[in-house]
């Protein structure tokens, strides 16, 4: 009689395979660092760069390789990395196409973050910075020089709102073959598509690169962290994922099943936030204690019409800035009297949130006086959260 092997060797060389032909409309979860090859011929013969087949967990499994495809898709692009937040994806861009000499231009009132990084780490390795008025194309026309490779777009301002003209500033950056990349968490590739931002006669007027941190719409729990980076061009694509592929960034599978899960339905909650926010948007406006409501679907917003050019639709954000008589101590005494709404970073999951913020370390010369406060707009009953608003706005003393 043969001898058997053991235990262990049989339940990990175990033969069963289950029969194909499975579909169902939830999401395989594949999770995996080893990929194993039939033989060495196949082993030799996988690429890393391309989806014809696996080579490592790392570069990408049946179900990375299904988001991507699906958020290239929710963006208009044609290709898509993963990383493992929306900070992580600004910094593949900046790692990618920036080297010792290189200049990158960020708006004034850019993601706080992505700023940092900038301002710190890009510096260190001697990539200078400066920041530009995103309401102007004209004066970053002026601000390019030889030494500038890449300019930022956000739409809008993540605390101010501002809406850029961003045809405008694309136009500004293509005609000195400058790349940009735009910041599109906001729109979440639902408001607007950012590779299409031209007239109808401009087809190809678009950002080079969409990124976003799919932490926010696309996943919709306040549960996930996650960033994508879109692009049209193969030849930029590579490069980027060249980069992607030496900082050894990867996401896991349940994160990425999370987010699959989700997408269906993001237009849907998009739309959603969108009613809301505008709701409530117009009911602050008509406070007495409130000097300005931030919302680019609001006449009298900073680039509203240049919002109303784009999209129809807006994320469930705005600010408020209140009337110069209340002093900061008062305005950080109504956010703590609010009740829906919890004080907490991010935006896009089903709880309301809010932020207050110094404009003073957001715009070298804000253009209001008076402090800011950023609401994110969830999923409660709209009647609910003006009711939570009103209690709080009337304990102001």
């Amino acid at each position: 009689m043969s001898k058997r092997p053991s235990l262990s060797t049989s339940l990990i060389h175990h033969p069963y395979q289950p029969p194909p032909g499975f579909e169902s409309p939830a999401v395989a979860i594949h999770k995996a660092s080893t990929v194993i090859f039939k033989d060495t011929a196949e082993q030799q013969a996988r690429d890393w760069k391309t989806k014809s087949g696996y080579t490592y967990g790392l570069h990408g499994t049946p179900t990375t390789f299904l988001l991507e495809e699906r958020v290239a898709t929710l963006e208009g692009g044609l290709q898509c990395l993963l990383v493992p937040s929306g900070l992580a994806a600004i910094s593949l861009v900046d790692m990618a196409l920036l080297k010792t000499g290189d200049e990158v231009l960020l708006p004034e009132n850019a993601y706080g973050p992505g700023r940092e990084l900038a301002r710190q780490e890009l510096a260190g390795w001697g990539i200078a910075h400066r920041l530009y008025d995103p309401m102007d194309p004209q004066a970053l026309a002026q601000m390019m020089t030889p030494a500038t490779k890449l300019v930022w777009l956000e739409a809008p301002g993540s605390v101010t709102m501002e809406f850029p003209d961003l045809a405008g500033l694309v136009r500004a950056a293509r005609n000195q073959g400058v790349l940009t990349a735009l910041d599109n968490t906001w729109g979440a590739g639902v408001a607007f598509n950012g590779f299409d931002l031209g007239s109808p006669d401009e087809a190809t007027l678009g950002a080079d690169i969409v990124m976003q941190a799919l932490t926010k719409y696309p996943s919709g729990g306040s549960d996930v962290l996650m960033g994508s980076v879109t692009t049209r061009d193969e030849v930029l694509h590579l490069r980027l994922k060249a980069t992607h592929m030496r900082m050894g960034w990867g996401i896991g599978a349940n994160d990425a099943e999370l987010v699959l899960r989700s997408l269906p339905s993001v237009a849907l909650r998009y739309a959603a936030h969108d009613v809301a926010a505008r709701t409530l948007a117009h009911w602050c406006a008509g406070r007495a204690e409130i000097a300005q409501v931030l919302h680019p679907a609001l006449p009298g917003s900073p680039g509203h019409a240049h919002w109303q050019r784009l999209c129809t639709q807006a994320a469930g954000l705005f600010s408020v800035v209140f009337d110069a008589k209340y002093s900061r101590s008062q305005v950080h005494a109504f956010v703590d009297e609010l009740k829906l709404f919890k004080i907490g970073y991010s935006w896009a999951g089903s709880t309301s949130l809010v932020v207050p913020y110094d404009l003073s370390m957001i715009r070298a010369k804000p253009a209001w006086p008076g402090t800011l406060v950023r609401f994110s707009i969830g999923l409660e009953g709209v009647e609910d959260l003006q009711a939570d608003l009103a209690q709080a706005l009337g304990a102001m003393v």
